[in-house]
C-alpha cells in the first residue's frame, strides 16, 4: 500500500458559520492526502517560482466549485485529481535545471537599486518560507529530495540566494560564493589555470586586507612549483594599463589567464576593460578582473568583455566590517569548473555569512551613493587645499606663498588621473576609496593619521565606517624603504576609505586633521 503525506487543509462547522460559506451545510474537516513523490515536485525550485501552494490552488478550486451551487464536500478522490492535476504544473516548473537560472531576473526589476532589494529573493529565493527575508539554513546536510542540495560544502539555500543576488547584478550566468575573496581567487586559478600555461599577472602594489598582491603572487608561483610540483607555471608581472606589454606577452606565450584588478589598490588605476578583452581573446586568453573597488554597482565587467569577475565581498557587497567572503562570477561553464574543485577544497561560506551579505547587498546602492559623491568631493579638496597662505614680511603685498600639505591626489574621478578617460567611460562611479600623498615625511604622515577622529586604523575598506591606513608601516612594513619604492609605497601615502558618514564632518575632520602637520 502507498504511503501517503497528509496535510490537514481547514475544519469549518456549521455554527456559527462564515460568510463565505453560507448555505453549504456542516462542511467537516477533511484531509488532502498528497501522492508520494509530492516532496520532489514541491522542490524549492517549484515553490520559488511561485507565489502560491498547490494547497491554496486546490482551495481555491474548492471554493469556486462550491459557490457555483454544489452543496456537499467534493469526494477525496475529486480532491486528489486536483492534487495531481495541480502537481503537473508544478512538475513542469520543477523540470528546470536549478543551474539554469541562476542569472534569470524578474523583468520588472529594471535598475540596480531594485535588484540588490529584490535579485534572488522575490519569486524566486527557493527556500519555503512566508518570511521577508531569507532565512540562515544552519544544516550540514540536507535530506536528499531537494534537487540542489546534499551536503552543506555543496551549496546552501541560504548561499544559493546569495549566488543569485550577485548574478543579477553582475549579469553573469552563475556565480560562486566561497569563504573569502583570497579563496575565490585562489580556487579560480587552480581551477582554471593548466599545468603548461603562463599566469600572467598586471602588477598590483598593495593587497586587500593587509596581504600584498606582490606576496600573493611570490605565494603562488611557490604554491604551483614547490608544493604542487608544476614547474612551468610562470608568474609574468606587468604594469596594469601597460596593454603593449600584455600583447607582447599573450603573443609570444601560452598565457593562460590575464588576471588584474581594476580599479588596482591604492592607486587606483584603471585599465580598459573592452581593450585587454580584445587582446586576450585573440589568442584564447581568460579574462578575469578583481572589481572589490568598483563593486558590481559602479562598474559591469562582463559585459565589458571580462569572462570572469572576482570580488572579496567583505568590502562594499558586506559593507559593515562584519564579515568575510568572496565570490567569482561568470559564465556557467567556467564557474561550474571552478565549482567543482570548489567542492574538493572547501572554503566554504558560512549560512550565517550568507545572511549578513545578502543584508549587506540590499542597501549597497545607497552606501555607494554616498561614498561615491564624498569620495569625489574629498579627492578635489584634497588636491585643491594649502595649509596656509604666507606673506613674509617687508615684501610687497603680492609675494605670497602656498603651502600645499598634500602633494598627490590618485582617484579616477579627478581630470588629472592618467585613466580618467577610461573611468568615465566604464564606470557608473568612481568608489569610496582615494590615495593621497601627505607633503612630509613618514612622521609626518604618521600625525597626519592619529589627528584623524572619525576614521578606523585599519587594513580594509568598503563599509559603512571610514576606515585610514597608512602602506608603508601596514601592508609593507616588513619591507625596507627601498623596497617598497619599487611598488611605488611611499612613506607619505595615505589610503582613505570613506563611510556612509556625513560629508561636512569627514571634510571638517581631515582639515584639522592636516592644520596639525
Amino acid at each position: 500500500m502507498a504511503l501517503y503525506r497528509s496535510i490537514s487543509l481547514l475544519s469549518v462547522s456549521s455554527d456559527p458559520q462564515p460568510s463565505c460559506f453560507t448555505g453549504y451545510g456542516r462542511v467537516s474537516s477533511f484531509i488532502l492526502r498528497f501522492p508520494p513523490n509530492i516532496a520532489r515536485q514541491l522542490s524549492t525550485k517549484a515553490r520559488g517560482n511561485c507565489n502560491f501552494s498547490v494547497a491554496q490552488t486546490v482551495v481555491a478550486k474548492w471554493s469556486n466549485s462550491t459557490r457555483s451551487g454544489l452543496t456537499s464536500v467534493p469526494a477525496v478522490t475529486s480532491v486528489d485529481e486536483e492534487v495531481l492535476v495541480a502537481a503537473e504544473s508544478v512538475k513542469e516548473m520543477v523540470s528546470i535545471k536549478s543551474e539554469d537560472v541562476t542569472h534569470m531576473k524578474p523583468s520588472f526589476l529594471k535598475s540596480d537599486g531594485s535588484l540588490t532589494v529584490h535579485a534572488g529573493e522575490r519569486l524566486d529565493r527557493g527556500i519555503v518560507t512566508d518570511a521577508i527575508t531569507t532565512p540562515v539554513v544552519n544544516s550540514s546536510a540536507f535530506e536528499k529530495r531537494v534537487v540542489r542540495h546534499e551536503y552543506g560544502r555543496y551549496g546552501n539555500p541560504t548561499t544559493l540566494v546569495l549566488e543569485k543576488k550577485i548574478s543579477a547584478l553582475e549579469g553573469a550566468e552563475s556565480t560562486l560564493v566561497m569563504a573569502s575573496g583570497m579563496c575565490a581567487s585562489t580556487v579560480m586559478l587552480l581551477a582554471l589555470v593548466p599545468r603548461n600555461g603562463l599566469l600572467s599577472q598586471l602588477q598590483i602594489v598593495i593587497g586587500r586586507q593587509g596581504f600584498s598582491w606582490r606576496l600573493f603572487f611570490l605565494s603562488w608561483e611557490s604554491l604551483y612549483k614547490n608544493h604542487l610540483k608544476y614547474p612551468f607555471i610562470t608568474v609574468t608581472v606587468i604594469d596594469p594599463v601597460d596593454t603593449t606589454g600584455l600583447e607582447a606577452a599573450v603573443n609570444n606565450h601560452e598565457v593562460s589567464m590575464f588576471f588584474t584588478e581594476s580599479p588596482t589598490n591604492p592607486f587606483l588605476r584603471c585599465v580598459d576593460i573592452e581593450l585587454v578583452s580584445e587582446i586576450c581573446h585573440k589568442r584564447g586568453t581568460l579574462v578575469c578582473i578583481d572589481g572589490t573597488l568598483a563593486t558590481p554597482l559602479n562598474q559591469k565587467a562582463l559585459a565589458l568583455g571580462a569572462d570572469l569577475v572576482v570580488h572579496s565581498a567583505t568590502k562594499y557587497i558586506g559593507g559593515h566590517n562584519d564579515v568575510l567572503g568572496g565570490c567569482v562570477c561568470g559564465s556557467m561553464e567556467l564557474v561550474s569548473a571552478i565549482r567543482n574543485l570548489h567542492h574538493v577544497l572547501g572554503g566554504t561560506l558560512n549560512p550565517n555569512a550568507a545572511y549578513l551579505l545578502i543584508r549587506g547587498i540590499k542597501t549597497m546602492h545607497l552606501r555607494l551613493k554616498q561614498q561615491n559623491s564624498t569620495a569625489l568631493r574629498m579627492a578635489q579638496v584634497l588636491e585643491a587645499h594649502p595649509k596656509a597662505l604666507y606673506f613674509p614680511p617687508k615684501k610687497p603685498f603680492f609675494l605670497y606663498i602656498y603651502i600645499f600639505l598634500v602633494s598627490r591626489v590618485y582617484y579616477p574621478g579627478l581630470i588629472s588621473h592618467p585613466e580618467h578617460h577610461i573611468a568615465k567611460r566604464q564606470m557608473n562611479g568612481f568608489g569610496g576609496v582615494v590615495s593621497f600623498e601627505i607633503a612630509g615625511d613618514l612622521e609626518t604622515t604618521i600625525k597626519f593619521v592619529d589627528s584623524l577622529n572619525i576614521p578606523y586604523i585599519a587594513p580594509s575598506f568598503g563599509g559603512c565606517e571610514s576606515i585610514v591606513d597608512q602602506p608603508a608601516i601596514m601592508s609593507y612594513w616588513d619591507l625596507p624603504q627601498e623596497e617598497r619604492l619599487k611598488y611605488g609605497i611611499k612613506d607619505n601615502l595615505v589610503r582613505f576609505s570613506f563611510g556612509i558618514e556625513d560629508f561636512d564632518d569627514v571634510k571638517a575632520d581631515v582639515l584639522q586633521a592636516l592644520g596639525t602637520i
